[in-house]
């Protein structure tokens, strides 16, 4: 596995650095996120090991286990909820994760504050109309953005979204640049956006984070 994780970090890395000069921008800009769920915590091990250092993780339950086996086997790495959170799991969450990328009400980034805990937050943005697509409205984003500001122990980075799944990936640069113009008009820095398919047009668009899994590590292993 190491040996194909390796070559496949290698052309990620490529594609990232042809988009980021294809907009002028500096590939030090992105921060590439390795999305890690379902796989185990050796996978994890291979990608630190190469020089990976942010992972995305989907479930709370999930990683919880990992980190039981990983236990302070990766110093410095940061640890990412990409997944829909639960309020009722935001206590456990905030304590296991260092950035949650998906908070989307004002009763979840009020659970988190109340841990006392610093903790690194983006708000998701549902901008498609998919019933499956998690996020708060763009006509709730304001509230929701003053709401986390007023959280003595968040520190809001920026935006996150997910466009519908499409196999074109140019079809997801106008939810990428609509994302950008909100984070802009709040003065935001950070934008979470773009996978292993669409990542190019997101940095082209913008994006300081993207979430790369199956470009990386290969498809999804089911438990």
């Amino acid at each position: 596995m190491r040996e194909v994780l390796e070559r496949n970090l290698v052309a990620v890395e490529e594609r990232v650095r042809q988009a980021a000069a294809r907009c002028g921008r500096r590939r030090e800009e992105i921060c590439l996120v390795a999305v890690t769920k379902t796989f185990p915590p050796e996978t994890l091990l291979e990608a630190y090991d190469l020089g990976l250092r942010d992972f995305g993780e989907n479930y709370v339950q999930e990683w919880e286990k990992k980190r039981a086996t990983l236990q302070g086997a990766v110093p410095g790495a940061r640890f990412h909820l990409i997944g829909h959170l639960q309020s009722n799991k935001a206590r456990r969450a905030g304590e296991i994760f260092d950035v949650i990328q998906t908070v989307d009400s004002v009763k979840l980034a009020r659970r988190l504050n109340e841990l006392g805990r610093q903790l690194d937050v983006l708000i998701e943005v549902k901008l498609s109309g998919e019933a499956t697509k998690a996020g708060i409205a763009e006509e709730e984003l304001p509230q929701l953005v003053e709401a986390v500001r007023d959280c003595s122990n968040l520190t809001l980075l920026g935006l996150m979204t997910m466009p519908p799944w499409s196999e074109d990936a140019e079809a997801s640069r106008p939810y990428f640049r609509k994302l950008k113009q909100l984070a802009e008009s709040h003065g935001l820095k950070h934008l979470s956006m773009g996978m292993s398919h669409d990542f190019e047009a997101a940095i082209e668009e913008g994006a300081t984070m993207i979430r790369v899994g199956t470009a990386l590590f290969g498809r999804r292993q089911r438990p």
